[in-house]
């Protein structure tokens, strides 16, 4: 386990942890929203930091994590009903889906292939004329308007042998839906910089008004967390609840009105449904009908298979703060990122994944 002596500002983290635990006169559970922040926490050791009444718990703010079953289905079929070249991020491949994964479809003879950029799609697109290409487009707001960009571009360009396969989510909803449930356990949110980054802030502020929950915007090295984790101790103490930036030298309250105006011009807001939570409003993104001959969900005759099948998998309740990855009996053992039960274990953003590579150790029996 790397702790977080060696990272660069040791010092002041540790000013920071003790910071918050002067702070500290009552139990707090914070979320932080972000699978990156989750990673950062779990690899430096922080959540060990903080006093004992101060929990952390992860968020659904992995995009993989989030991808229902049935989309990846539908990935699948595309690559094997249909024959087009499928092209996706490396983390997607090995995510299981009702039935096999995108991984178990190469095998059989799919033409799938990771790129880095949707834009790397359109290309592969432009130079296989004959050939369908399909981008799994996935991702929260950071994502969408390179998403975005790569329909205007083909649009453009006239690459009409070119779709997406759309799996976008927003985290304010995510949010609302959390405080929402009966049982919540949040009482304080560190949202996803990079998000508001593109999107801005308005929409934090009333939310943690309605539902009496402070959210603080944070980066994601331990110094930003750990504030982050202070300013949302301190509102907590003090009995107020609202927004506060805390990223600002990133994130401003309009955010990138540029990569908004993109967003908005080929997506639209839909309900969507979030793997191991449910169907939660309004908190996706789907493409514009002006655009729908670059929606493979449109394009294609896709089969609707059941994204709601349960597992034993535990991810729902882990992204909803209620469990951490050590509570699932099938941690370590029979889940594993070799043979993953569900996504948190496979995507580098996932929950399990950083408690699988940075504390997994801990779990074992003395002289393992």
């Amino acid at each position: 386990m790397k702790y977080v002596d060696e990272y660069r500002d040791a010092g002041l983290v540790h000013q920071l942890a003790a910071a918050i635990a002067r702070a500290t006169t009552r139990p707090w559970t914070i979320m932080e929203i972000c699978g990156g922040q989750t990673h950062a926490i779990v690899k430096f050791g922080l959540d060990d930091l903080l006093p004992k009444n101060i929990t952390l718990v992860h968020g659904p703010g992995c995009p993989v994590c989030v991808t229902s079953a049935d989309l990846i289905d539908q990935a699948v079929e595309l690559a094997l009903g249909h024959g087009v070249i499928l092209c996706s991020f490396g983390d997607m491949l090995r995510v299981p889906g009702n039935g096999i994964d995108l991984l178990t479809a190469k095998a059989r003879g799919a033409d799938v292939r990771i790129v880095y950029s949707p834009l790397d799609a359109v290309t592969l697109a432009r130079e296989n004329p004959a050939r369908q290409v399909v981008f799994f487009a996935v991702g929260f707001e950071t994502t969408a308007p390179a998403n975005a960009m790569s329909v205007l571009r083909a649009e453009r360009e006239h690459v009409g042998n070119f779709s997406i396969l759309t799996s976008h989510v927003l985290v304010p909803p995510a949010m609302r839906a959390i405080l929402g449930s009966l049982d919540n356990r949040v009482q304080g949110f560190l949202a996803a910089g990079h998000v508001c980054t593109i999107m801005g802030t308005t929409e934090y502020g009333p939310i943690a008004r309605e539902y009496g929950a402070p959210i603080i915007i944070t980066g994601f090295e331990p110094v930003d967390i750990l504030e982050g984790i202070l300013l949302c101790v301190k509102q907590l103490e003090s009995g107020r609840a609202g927004m506060e930036n805390a990223y600002s030298r990133a994130v401003r309250t309009e955010g990138n009105i540029h990569a908004r105006q993109i967003v908005e011009t080929v997506f639209e807001v839909c309900d969507r449904d979030w793997r191991g939570i449910g169907v939660i409003p309004q908190s996706g993104l789907a493409v514009r009908p002006a655009f729908a001959a670059f929606d493979a969900a449109r394009r294609f005759t896709l089969k609707k298979t059941c994204g709601s099948c349960t597992t034993e998998c535990i991810s729902g309740d882990i992204m909803r703060g209620i469990k951490k990855p050590h509570d699932c009996p099938a941690f370590g053992t029979r889940c594993n990122p070799e043979h993953p039960l569900g996504a948190p274990m496979v995507s580098s953003e996932g929950a399990c994944a950083a408690y699988y590579r940075y504390r997994s150790r801990a779990l074992e029996p003395a002289g393992a």
